[in-house]
């Protein structure tokens, strides 16, 4: 008999967060594994065209698939109440998980996804539910929270936890075997407008301030059939819009990614693609420039963090600016619009002090892109994070929050006027 599972998706507890092509993509990836041979339902917190989100005009799509959430503002937790700012949950009401939940046959098993450390709260509340209605159910979780923070996980009182990109270890406590090659199972969505792909693990850099080496390891390759299967199921539930969540989609890309544009191009399949992930500039040539344009990509993000050489020998030498320029001359030679291209610069890293930050905005300016400042999360376990520990308390995942960090690193005023500071730069480029 075939175990029947329920797959979910919690809510998030934040300060902000907005559906920029949001997916519980490993979730979806493991049920995948586990089609035909598993029972499964899913419940997604952040999809914003679940029927309860028929009548809500204000959170519809924008042209590439993104969006707003459904929001409730609730009192912070005691270890953020200095921040001066709302406390929020985002996703489908407390109480429409609860009515699925009360109308389901019982599930044998229940997959949680987690992602961000300082996101548990929601994790918590879905467990609290999900035991409420089905005492005897078996409760996993994985992902990013669990892999990073086992210990503090451990407290979730689920009766499995999934740390390591080996699979092996679930397979044996579900008891099913698991066929790799399938796709992940995007047809447990009724409704879809938008997908994910990946077409590699890994990450062949070791920036002190990411977590990717920790979680996924070094560069790895998928296989590209699998990645057009999952392509083309997608492509068959009507999707338009497709991010890469790969931590190095351009890296030895002449193997990966520039085969898949082949096809893609062959095939005249009518996708627009994203990157928000964060492309590495030095990899970008003129002729991959070219097909990424001629395939679809409609939106590009880059990796840029800060123009100071001595901050980017410091954190892992990743880009330098003139490969960002590099990069930013390709991508428009090939016909992509300069404000469909931005660039990430790190907001609130531990050293700030040497990073020069208006110089890198104002730098990314002159290029005529869009900048964006991405907050500093400071993440357990890697060097950048721990030498955090001088400013808050690291064992206190609430304390890795990405809107809290850089207020108490650089203070209230600061954060703000940067912030300000970014939006102004933006508005004075053309076509914004």
């Amino acid at each position: 008999m075939r175990p029947r599972i329920l797959l979910v998706n919690p809510p998030i507890y934040d300060f902000a967060a907005y559906d920029f092509w949001l997916k519980p993509y490993g979730l979806l990836s493991v049920a995948g594994y586990l089609r035909g041979k598993a029972e499964f339902k899913l419940f997604d917190f952040l999809d914003r065209l679940h029927p309860f989100m028929a009548n809500q005009k204000e959170l519809q799509s924008d042209r590439w698939g993104r969006g707003r959430f459904y929001i409730k503002r609730i009192e912070s937790p005691e270890c953020l109440r200095l921040i001066p700012r709302y406390f929020r949950r985002f996703g489908l009401p407390h109480t429409a998980f609860q009515n699925f939940l009360q109308q389901e046959e019982p599930f044998d098993f229940a997959l949680i996804q987690t992602v961000m450390t300082y996101w548990y709260l929601g994790v918590r509340e879905v467990i609290e539910d999900i035991r409420k209605a089905y005492p005897k159910i078996k409760i996993i979780l994985g992902g990013n929270y669990v892999t990073l923070c086992r210990n503090h996980a451990t407290k979730m009182e689920a009766d499995f936890l999934v740390s390591d990109p080996d699979l092996e270890p679930l397979w044996e406590y579900l008891q099913v075997t698991p066929d790799m090659n399938q796709p992940a199972l995007w047809e447990a969505y009724d409704k879809l407008n938008v997908g994910i792909l990946k077409l590699s693990d890994g990450c062949p850099f070791n920036c002190t301030y990411c977590s990717v080496p920790k979680v996924y390891g070094g560069f790895k390759a998928r296989l590209l059939e699998r990645s057009f299967a999952e392509l083309e199921l997608l492509a068959e539930h009507s999707v338009k819009n497709i991010a890469f969540y790969d931590d190095a989609l351009v890296f030895k890309a002449e193997k990966v990614l520039m085969p898949f544009l082949h096809q893609v191009i062959k095939r005249k399949m009518d996708i627009n693609f994203h990157c928000p992930n964060a492309l590495n500039a030095r990899f970008v040539t003129k002729e991959l420039a070219g097909l990424m344009v001629q395939a679809g990509f409609k939106t590009f993000y880059l990796g840029f963090e800060s123009s100071c050489p001595q901050w980017q020998e410091r954190t892992g030498s990743k880009v330098s600016s003139d490969e960002l320029a590099q990069a930013v001359g390709h991508f428009v030679s090939a016909g992509a619009e300069p404000t469909s291209i931005t660039a990430y610069q790190i907001l609130g890293h531990p050293y700030s002090d040497v990073q020069h930050l208006e110089d890198s905005m104002r730098f990314v300016n002159s290029l005529g892109i869009r900048g964006m400042l991405a907050d500093f999360s400071p993440i357990p376990g890697t060097p950048d994070g721990d030498y955090c520990r001088r400013w808050i308390d690291m064992d206190e995942p609430l304390m890795h929050n990405k809107t809290a960090f850089p207020i108490i690193r650089l203070g209230f005023e600061e954060v703000n006027r940067l912030k300000d500071l970014q939006r102004k730069l933006n508005r004075a480029l053309p076509n914004i």
